[in-house]
């Protein structure tokens, strides 16, 4: 089961289902209960992934993270092989992981700590399978210096860096082959920061573990743990992102939470202050995807408007400035945002990317490395059009370089 259902953002209407057109894999609107979308699936009613797409990759690629088989930094999109069988993708520090729709799982770019889950620490500059297993299509997420996956079958596995207990374990040591994190089967999302995770499960409870020097754990202290632990008591939270050292997450009532590190306002809460318990941004109902970046956050109305505050630096809020905001602030007057690729979280180093409803991928912020795909490295203070195809589905920003799924 997804928290975050294809074929649109979500709508504040009765929940509806319409089945796949044209392999778009259909929508359903509304705020859905956990409950609701798990007893849509089990009648078969729930809507499929879409269907698969191309690869391509650009920006830094020094460890070879674009997996074109090179190490030469590209300033505009290429293709990953020619393959049109990629389902999901995700972007890290300086690798990515991607999920193709036979349920394999691949990685490629830097191998330090293992964070690429073939049992050593070689550097790949292709994409290689993860083990012979066909059971990972349900939600991967790559971290600053590891790795998270969560199976179809419910379990949530972790490899890579294990500073501070970040996989979970119970320990700080590092694997460099996937490791299941606990025994259950109820995992429904999760999202990796900078030596710590954060995950939702199907019962609507938020988990976290590992790094907690500025409260991003979210468990109202500034302890490290080596387990998982719960997030309050509530059972109402859909969807989580989390990065460098802060988090955000978005509940089934529709409303916006924050916590971690708050310098330059990332969290929103018009403060500039860490917090180490979940703080709501504003009193609305109406977000529907979060992604949080480096020192910034990012976010989407069920308008379809796009908000961002936090660090500005190199015109990573896309307001035209590089100005700091600790409240959200309107990006434009457009309202037709439509993906954040929210829950892996975007990782860009003072940059930022977003998918329109009309297929077109938009870039801003640092244009280092050429990771806004405008075959230069030109900084841009407002969002600009990677390329001019209205054939994307999906894209991801890490540290300094980019990725996207598109239509053959």
């Amino acid at each position: 089961m997804s928290g975050k259902w294809p074929g649109g953002i979500i709508s504040k209407t009765a929940p509806t289902v319409t089945g796949p057109t044209d392999g778009e894999g259909g929508s359903a609107s509304g705020i859905w209960t956990l409950d609701q979308a798990a007893d849509y699936e089990k009648q078969g009613l729930w809507p499929k992934p879409v269907i698969p797409r191309e690869l391509w990759t650009w920006g830094y690629n020094v460890h070879g993270e674009l997996g074109d088989g090179t190490t030469v930094v590209k300033s505009s999109p290429v293709q990953v092989g020619a393959l049109t069988n990629w389902l999901q993708v995700t972007s890290g520090n300086y690798h990515m992981m991607a999920a193709k729709a036979d349920g394999t799982a691949w990685s490629w770019g830097e191998g330090n700590n293992g964070k690429l889950g073939h049992g050593n620490t070689t550097s790949l500059s292709s994409p290689v399978q993860i083990g012979a297993l066909t059971d990972w299509a349900a939600k991967i997420s790559a971290g600053m210096f590891s790795s998270w996956a969560v199976k179809s079958n419910g379990t949530l596995w972790a490899w890579g860096a294990g500073g501070n207990g970040g996989l979970g374990q119970g320990n700080t040591t590092s694997y460099s082959s996937p490791v299941q994190v606990g025994a259950l089967t109820d995992w429904l999302n999760a999202a990796g920061g900078y030596y710590y995770f954060a995950a939702v499960k199907t019962d609507g409870t938020l988990w976290t573990c590992g790094k907690n020097n500025y409260g991003q754990l979210g468990d109202g202290s500034t302890t490290d743990r080596s387990s998982p632990v719960q997030v309050g008591a509530l059972t109402d939270w859909l969807q989580v992102t989390a990065n460098y050292r802060h988090c955000g997450a978005i509940k089934t009532d529709g409303t916006l939470w924050m916590w971690g590190r708050g310098t330059g306002g990332t969290l929103g809460d018009g403060t500039g202050v860490n917090k180490s318990s979940p703080v709501q941004v504003g009193a609305l109902t109406t977000w529907s995807d979060v992604s949080v970046s480096y020192k910034n956050t990012l976010a989407l109305k069920t308008d379809g408007t796009l908000w961002a505050w936090g660090d500005g630096g190199s015109g990573a809020n896309a307001q035209g400035n590089t100005t700091d905001y600790s409240s959200p602030v309107q990006v434009g007057a457009l309202t037709d945002w439509s993906d954040l690729n929210g829950e892996g979280g975007i990782r860009g180093v003072y940059s930022g990317a977003v998918l329109k409803s009309d297929g077109t991928v938009w870039a801003f912020g640092s244009g280092g490395t050429g990771r806004l795909g405008q075959g230069n490295t030109t900084n841009y203070s407002s969002p600009v059009q990677v390329g001019a195809l209205t054939t994307w589905k999906t894209c991801t920003m890490g540290f300094y370089n980019m990725a996207g799924l598109k239509e053959p």
